[in-house]
């Protein structure tokens, strides 16, 4: 895989509201070569909200599209023992992103009116997340106390949040995969999470029996600068 980065940014107040997902809805989105990742015998998505900070594509960062939130739902796979991650819908509020990640990549990418807010004080970190899509605005909120801390490398927070991999299909039916790099995160124990969301809007009717779910568990990661690397 070539070594010259694409992207670089700071993913940064990341929310990963992590769920049991059943298999039926994620088996048909699963890359080819590619297996569904289990953990205490579940497969999981999780819904993630972040900020996406001083973006830079190629070297260049372009006015206008250097910080903005992301929402989306990923899920969890693995190819020839590398464990990475599939999306399922990712919401940004650029329509300019949005359509080079579909062209470049194939990435489910979709442009929607998103609002992103975080609030630092000395004993919390608040994270606010929103996309407003179908006519009615989705939202997640988390409530994490500092300092942040560096969980347990068997942990379930270390399992959702540290992948290398991002894995996806191209037109021609084949794998694309795309190095992800960037120091391990630590987190800031979750006191408060709240969402609004509703599945079928977001993601199709046949993810209705989603909605009213409540997550297994909650990240609030730190996050940090991460280089994204061509597809191969």
């Amino acid at each position: 895989m070539s070594r010259r980065t694409f992207l670089t940014a700071r993913w940064q107040n990341l929310i990963l509201a992590n769920f049991a997902i059943p298999e039926e809805l994620l088996r048909p989105l699963v890359p080819p070569g590619c297996e569904l990742d289990r953990r205490d015998g579940a497969c999981w998505g999780s819904l993630v909200g972040f900020q996406f900070l001083d973006t830079r594509v190629l070297g260049i960062g372009w006015p206008g599209f250097r910080n903005f939130p992301e929402w989306n739902l990923r899920f969890y796979v693995s190819h020839q023992g590398q464990r990475g991650v599939c999306f399922v819908r990712e919401f940004v509020p650029q329509r300019t992103v949005a359509t080079l990640a579909r062209v470049l990549y194939n990435e489910p990418y979709r442009s929607a009116r998103m609002s992103m807010a975080v609030t630092d004080s000395s004993d919390t970190l608040t994270a606010h997340y929103t996309v407003k899509w179908q006519g009615r605005v989705h939202s997640l909120c988390a409530v994490g106390a500092k300092p942040a801390v560096r969980p347990a490398p068997d942990s379930s927070e270390h399992w959702f949040k540290e992948h290398a991999w991002g894995f996806g299909t191209s037109r021609g039916g084949k794998l694309i995969r795309y190095e992800v790099n960037h120091p391990e995160w630590d987190v800031y124990p979750v006191r408060e999470f709240t969402s609004d969301v509703d599945w079928a809007a977001l993601y199709g009717p046949e993810w209705a029996p989603m909605n009213g779910a409540q997550p297994a568990s909650v990240v609030l990661a730190a996050g940090s600068a991460v280089a994204v690397f061509p597809k191969g």
